[in-house]
């Protein structure tokens, strides 16, 4: 190595040092955001909610807008689905208050077949064991009662917050759905006129995104709470209606919701109507997945979300680590929106550049093209280039050099 000059870099670790740097601002960037999110994530919670809910509903207040104003249609739209959530938990709770008697015989009935069970082989349990487990429970209870009293509260003070919420959310579906396109509108035009047309294109495909997961995941959702509770009320599976809601809820979040949903269903079969029906719930589960992931989400969700299923893991467990639940819901969309405006964005600067490219090469580049056409004697048809003379083939500036030093030396 000669004094002064700095020692080379291989290629390689350049380009692996310019990934990185990129990587890590990427990587600082979505954990301001969870950051962020996390401090205000009530307000982060009834935006995403709001938007949900404009996804959903904004197709059916354009279609009652036809006929009335647009204010009166996007109101009879959230009440008309107001109404709708209502009569839906109206159902669940009198399925359960219908069910109250049977399901504490049920209950009761199915955990002593289950210490019976436990009892046997291959088990073997000592019954002493079971009878100390349910003392020890009885005496944790009575010992921690303050504080779980001290919970409930704290619950109920947390059961404002998600009404507030619930609240906030709607009353920014009220205006995402009434006038969104005009609020997008004003603040692009608050951007920089260099970066407009290019963010107008992103968040169009952002939107474009989301619309198309929250249609496909509530359509799979749907879907799986439909077959579970038929398969749960044709095996006689108590609380069928309350299960295959509880699956509706959980099949937002993917890969893992559920089959958590269904291992629910699967104890309390297990309770009440023992093993073997559980076993059948267990092989529910199994083909629920595979209709889920081979069926429903190639056929639903292909054209909305393009991301590989370990991506999708990883996106549920970053999301779960970093806000919980929410984390959990709220991560594949983002992850899907964030994809979709990066490849859009990406084709679109291709598409410049390849435009870009035509252009410089449909410039003339000096002789070897033909001139204009000569018009003919007595006005007729144009006769084209001079007849009789060959016409040099383009072959770059060389080649055009030779045709002039040709000409010259005629």
């Amino acid at each position: 190595m000669q004094p002064g000059i700095p020692p080379a870099v291989a290629p390689f670790l350049r380009t692996a040092a310019a990934y990185a740097w990129r990587l890590l601002v990427v990587g600082v960037f979505v954990y301001a955001l969870f950051a962020v999110l996390g401090r205000f994530h009530e307000i982060g919670v009834a935006v995403f909610l709001g938007l949900v809910v404009t996804a959903l509903l904004r197709p059916v207040a354009d279609v009652v807008a036809k006929g009335v104003p647009r204010g009166l249609a996007v109101a009879l739209t959230l009440l008309g689905s107001i109404a709708l959530v209502l009569g839906v938990l109206a159902l669940v709770g009198a399925a359960v208050a219908g069910e109250s008697t049977t399901l504490v015989r049920e209950f009761r009935t199915g955990v002593d077949r289950i210490e019976h069970w436990l009892q046997q082989p291959p088990f073997r349990l000592n019954p002493k064991t079971l009878s100390d487990v349910q003392s020890r429970i009885g005496e944790f209870l009575s010992s921690h009662r303050s504080a779980l009293v001290s919970r409930a509260l704290s619950g109920a003070s947390r059961l404002v917050e998600v009404l507030a919420t619930l609240v906030l959310a709607l009353f920014s579906s009220v205006f995402f759905m009434h006038s969104g396109d005009r609020h997008w509108v004003w603040f692009r035009d608050q951007l920089p006129d260099s970066v407009q047309d290019r963010t107008d294109l992103g968040a169009r495909a952002a939107w474009r995104t989301f619309t198309g997961y929250t249609h496909g995941i509530v359509l799979v959702a749907a879907t799986n709470a439909i077959l579970v509770g038929l398969a749960l009320w044709v095996l006689g599976v108590p609380l069928a209606v309350p299960l295959a809601l509880l699956e509706f809820a959980a099949a937002f979040v993917p890969l893992f919701g559920s089959p958590i949903a269904l291992a629910i269903a699967a104890v309390v079969a297990l309770a009440s109507k023992g093993p073997l029906v559980a076993g059948i719930v267990i092989a529910l589960i199994v083909v629920i997945g595979q209709i889920e992931g081979h069926l429903l989400h190639p056929l639903v969700m292909s054209w909305a979300v393009r991301l590989h299923p370990l991506v999708v893991a990883i996106s549920v467990v970053a999301g779960t680590i970093a806000a919980g639940v929410v984390g959990a819901v709220v991560a594949v969309p983002i992850v899907s929106v964030v994809w979709s405006v990066y490849t859009t964005l990406r084709a679109a600067r291709a598409g410049d550049r390849a435009a870009a490219a035509a252009a410089e090469g449909s410039r003339p580049e000096g002789p070897g093209q033909e001139g204009p056409a000569t018009e003919g004697p007595a006005g007729g048809p144009p006769e084209g280039p001079a007849k009789g003379r060959r016409r040099p083939r383009r072959r770059g500036r060389l080649s055009g050099l030779r045709w002039r030093c040709s000409r010259r030396w005629r």
